[in-house]
């Protein structure tokens, strides 16, 4: 039972430090959807989304009001479109995304995970042409977001697919040229991607998963923030000791909503995502907590040992507090999303190469950065290769979200808005790796893979 101290620390954490629950996102499987008619295919899906999801948004809003906890999103993931509509040609998976969207304007949800295929050792054909139909689906769509897994631990890396997702990020890009690119802001590609994530734009509902689920998402970059800052003096130990305090209360704050959620919706509690998820607001920034622990910029010699702790300690605190935790759990970089990055940017004090070296030990990866519009495909792919080797060679879910954005260069700002916030326009070294990305092939799985 909460004590009265607690009830008020909590009170200030949601009244001065931005504490809120990220995300409540419904799972929701479509497999038994499946029909060779895509009309059919179409009506079934929009049908079973509104069904199972048509109180998502009015529970979550009945939460907030009772619990005083803002419910910051409320989502909807669903099973990978590749598996659902199989080989359909390229005009079926248009129409299912529309159907998707739709059904997501209808229930009242800002994003729907979940056009998306697992490539990591190789294509279908409806693989192939779901890849090949995103940029057409996320510039005709407000709500639909993209994810493609092209690499696992197990598998190794499918080369095909990250030229390809190179391409197609490009494309993306052209296609939503008049809004600076946005499409991309809503396509992931992933190497070891979790079946269980509630965070857009890279969730999806897993084949493992039950037929509905509900998960959240909790965020809290500020609560950790100024509980580090309350101790300017303290060995690295005690700071991390005092982060996982405040991931624990933050992480049951998000249990406690999924549970009720979910029971009143009749599914699952699935798990808590344990990422701290900055925003723009200020002081609602990843980047800010490694600068109060001591770190002059973030981007300084020393950011990735803070981070490292602090992620350490996030996950530490945060599964004594929940009874399930999953997806990426961790601390997000997202640079457009935070603003102590976007300041480290300007700077000077961070640039892609460290931005690299800092997702080998944080949630997810080279997230919300924007490119130089002239970067080549083949360029984006190398990134994509290079972040997705750091995922596979460690075990861990890494992904990449870059928009290179037409029309702007190296300093340029690109404003996006809301929770995507702004950009600024990151340089790229200027030498390439066309030569290796064209090779194509299956780069093979780490002998680190070989555990059974």
């Amino acid at each position: 039972m909460l004590g009265l101290d607690e009830i008020i620390q909590t009170i200030r954490m949601i009244q001065d430090e931005n504490l809120d629950i990220r995300t409540i996102t419904l799972g929701i499987s479509l497999r038994d959807c499946v029909d060779p008619d895509p009309e059919a295919l179409c009506r079934k899906i929009y049908d079973k989304i509104t069904d199972r999801a048509g109180r998502l948004v009015a529970v979550g809003e009945e939460i907030e009001r009772e619990y005083g906890l803002p419910i910051v999103n409320k989502r909807i993931a669903v099973t990978p479109i590749a598996l659902v509509v199989g080989d359909g040609d390229r005009n079926a998976y248009l129409a299912v995304a529309r159907a998707l969207d739709r059904a997501a304007r209808d229930v009242g949800v800002n994003f729907l995970g979940g056009f998306s295929a697992l490539v990591h050792k190789g294509f279908t054909r409806g693989d192939r042409t779901l890849i090949e139909s995103i940029p057409a689906v996320l510039a005709t769509t407000e709500r639909v977001c993209a994810s493609v897994n092209v690499a696992t631990t197990k598998a190794g890396i499918n080369m095909d697919a990250v030229y390809l997702m190179g391409r197609i990020i490009k494309e993306t890009a052209a296609l939503t040229a008049e809004r600076d690119g946005i499409g991309c802001a809503k396509l992931v590609v992933f190497a070891n991607a979790p079946e269980d994530n509630p965070f857009m734009a890279g969730a999806f509902h897993g084949v493992g998963e039950p037929e509905c689920v509900l998960n959240v998402g909790v965020s809290g970059p500020g609560v950790v923030k100024n509980a580090v800052a309350r101790m300017p003096d303290a060995d690295l130990g005690t700071l991390a000791e005092q982060v996982k305090k405040m991931a624990f209360k933050v992480t049951r704050m998000g249990e406690l909503v999924g549970r009720v959620a979910a029971a009143r919706l009749g599914v699952p509690f699935g798990t808590v995502d344990l990422s701290l998820a900055p925003t723009p607001a200020v002081g609602d920034s990843v980047a800010e907590i490694i600068e109060a622990m001591g770190v002059e910029v973030c981007g300084a010699p020393g950011t990735t040992a803070a981070l490292a702790l602090l992620n350490d300690a996030v996950k530490k605190g945060g599964a004594m507090a929940s009874s399930y935790v999953g997806g990426l759990s961790g601390a997000f970089i997202p640079v457009s999303e935070d603003a102590g990055m976007i300041r480290a940017v300007e700077s000077g004090a961070l640039g892609l190469d460290k931005l690299e070296a800092m997702t080998a030990v944080c949630s997810v990866g080279i997230d919300m950065v924007a490119l130089p519009g002239d970067t080549t495909a083949e360029t984006v792919a190398a990134l994509i290769a290079d972040e997705i080797a750091i995922g596979v060679i460690n075990h861990k879910t890494t992904a990449v979200r870059v928009i290179p954005v037409p029309g702007k260069k190296e300093g340029d700002f690109v404003e996006f808005g809301g929770l995507l916030g702004r950009a600024p326009v990151m340089g790229v070294n200027r030498f390439g790796a066309v030569g290796f990305v064209c090779r194509g092939g299956r780069i093979p799985a780490p002998i680190s893979s070989l555990n059974n």
